[in-house]
Order: C-alpha cells, then structure tokens, then sequence
C-alpha cells in the first residue's frame, strides 16, 4: 500500500510538470509530438528491457488474442488522451486540461464501486460528493460543455482501470502498448517525411531535436510508475491521490501561461481541495482507530 502510493504521486507530480515539456517544444506540432512520443517511448522501454533480459512475456502473450485485444484498447485509449492533452496545452487550454483531470479522479472512484466492487465510508462519500459539487460548478462556470476535460478524464479513467486489471506487470504493459502504436507512428512520421514536414529534421534549433528524443523517458517513466502504483492501492485512492497533478497543471495555467483564473472558478478549485483534504484525513482517522 505504501510503495504503490509513493509510485502515483511520483507519477502525478511529473505529469503535473508536463505543461512546461510542452511548451518548449510548442513548435512542433501535436500530432507530430503524439507520433514521436510514441516512437521514443517504444526505444526507450525496448533498452530497459533488453538491459534487464525481460523478454520472455512476450512470445506467450501473443498467443493470447484476447490479452491483445485487452492492450490495443488501453493503447487507443491512452493516444487519445495524449493527443488532446497535447493540443489544450499548446493552445491555450492549460486549464481545462487540469479540469480533466480534476474529473478523472471521480471516474476512477465510480469505476472502483461499480465495476470493482469497492466499497467506501460514509466520509468519503461526503469527499466525493463536495468534489464533485466542485466539478460541476467548475463546468457551470465555463458556460460550456467542457469537451476537452471531459475526454481526458474518461480516457484516462477507463484507461486506469484496464490497467489495474491488465495480465501483465508495469514495465511489459506499456511496451506492449507502444509496440501495437508503433505501425500508426512510423506511417504517420514516414508520410511528414516524404512531404518534407519532418520538424525532427527538418529543423535548425538542435534543443527541440534533443527535447522530442527525450520524449521517450518523459512519457514512459511516469506512466510506469502510475501502472505500477494503480495496481497497489484501490481505486479510491488513486482517484483522489491524482488531483495532485491538476493542482500543480492549474498554478501552471495561471501563473506561467497566464491564463484567466477569475474568483470564481477559484471558488470551484477550493471545493476540490476540500473534498481531498477531507479525504485524506478520514483515512487518517481510521488508521488511528484501527491502531
């Protein structure tokens, strides 16, 4: 329960940092970012891999149609949600992409209770529900339906839960994820480069070169430590331990980007903190009793 605890909100606290990768290489554009991420992330996992001699799951799971079947939706799934995170923060919606994730963590809580059978306190309920109240005032707020929130946080939440229950560790899941990615990165990258579009060579600033390579670890090291803590602590938690991320994308949003926080929507984020605060000190409560 501890070590998988400390894995998300490692996981977290770099995704919260991602805003500021992104925006160095703001240039680039998202799809090409999307491909890229894709390709360096498969040569990165392939080194640690082959460095560790982990090799032997993977004849056996291509027997497996069904554990395939299981891989390539939690791989579309996570292209999904790399492509739009991609574009909000690129233009301009630093924000609503921390209201995404401000949502995930409720998707995650209900997919706990009505697919996992976990069940919750009467105080987290009320947690729940004050963050929840907090979302919604949030998307009252905008005057909008909220798309862009509303996609990240559902293809990250459904995406959490096939790997939570997936048949394979960490480190040999997100490989298979980005093995099945690979044909439609390459295809994309190969088409950039026979219309002469390439940024990665095209372009004469070497850091944007280095930054798009490093893509690789930056993407796979978070997501290994989210896989890998998903698979120790129930749902709940993960859900609420993941408002961590949109916290820190939310300062970012207002005072790097300098995007519009006005009181209002401040009034919603503080419903969030609540909810989490309250959380965090029930479980407290109840492991004191318990002791």
């Amino acid at each position: 329960m501890n070590s998988g605890l400390l894995y998300a909100l490692l996981a977290f606290l770099l995704w919260g940092l991602f805003p500021l990768y992104f925006h160095a290489i703001k240039e680039v554009p998202p799809q090409e970012i999307l491909a890229h991420r894709m390709l360096w992330s498969l040569l990165f996992l392939v080194v640690v891999l082959s460095v560790r001699q982990q090799w032997r799951w993977l004849p056996r799971v291509a027997r497996q149609p069904r554990v395939l079947a299981s891989f390539g939706a939690s791989a579309l799934l996570l292209t999904a949600n790399w492509g739009v995170y991609i574009w909000a923060i690129n233009n301009g919606h630093v924000i609503d992409a921390s209201l995404g994730y401000f949502i995930n963590p409720l998707i995650n809580v209900l997919l706990g209770v009505l697919v996992l059978h976990e069940r919750l306190r009467r105080r987290q309920w009320l947690a729940i529900a004050l963050a929840a109240s907090g979302v919604a005032w949030l998307t009252w707020q905008g005057g909008h339906l909220p798309w862009v929130a509303l996609i990240l946080g559902i293809t990250f939440g459904c995406y959490g839960l096939l790997r939570k229950t997936a048949a394979l560790e960490a480190l040999e899941g997100l490989s298979l994820e980005t093995m099945l990615l690979l044909p439609l990165a390459l295809a994309y990258v190969g088409w950039l480069t026979w219309h002469g579009q390439n940024t990665f060579l095209n372009t004469p600033n070497d850091g944007t070169r280095w930054l798009l390579a490093a893509a690789g670890p930056i993407t796979a090291i978070p997501l290994l430590l989210f896989a890998a803590g998903a698979r120790k602590i129930p749902m709940a938690v993960l859900g609420l331990a993941q408002y961590l991320a949109p916290t820190i994308q939310a300062m970012l949003g207002v005072w790097f980007f300098h995007e519009a926080f006005p009181p209002e929507r401040l009034i919603g984020f503080m419903m969030i903190w609540g909810a989490l605060i309250l959380f965090v000190a029930e479980g407290l409560w109840v492991g004191r009793r318990a002791k």
